[in-house]
């Protein structure tokens, strides 16, 4: 499983998804730090990866689209880095399981990861 981390979460989470098993990378290591929310959308298709954001937007974009990738929506609130990783990291079984599942937005609330199918409206 790959992780794409959008621009307002530390680079340091790819760091520490790597050393957890997963592979990651941040918008900043492929020149997509100032990039649209579709270019973004683009590359975690491309990639096939889960895009990790704290940007509203993204979930809402996957809710109204019949496809593209995964969303792991972060609503954890304002957090220092070493406090939010370390959330993410608690709740990594749940978010692979939650993928696996086929969920395609998956919301880390606090300490915990809910995820939802993609409703049709």
């Amino acid at each position: 499983m790959l992780f794409l981390v959008d621009a307002q979460l530390p680079p340091s989470l790819v760091e520490a998804l790597s050393g957890a098993g997963c592979a990651a990378v941040h918008v900043a290591d492929i020149d997509l730090v100032t990039a649209t929310d579709q270019q973004i959308w683009d590359e975690a298709v491309s990639r096939s990866a889960v895009l990790v954001t704290k940007d509203r937007d993204f979930s809402l974009l996957r809710a109204a689209k019949s496809d593209g990738p995964v969303i792991l929506w972060i609503r954890v609130g304002n957090t220092d880095n070493r406090s939010l990783i370390a959330k993410i990291l608690r709740s990594l079984p749940e978010i692979t399981a939650a993928v696996e599942r086929g969920e395609t937005v998956i919301e880390l609330v606090g300490l915990q990861a809910v995820g939802r199918q993609q409703r049709s409206v």
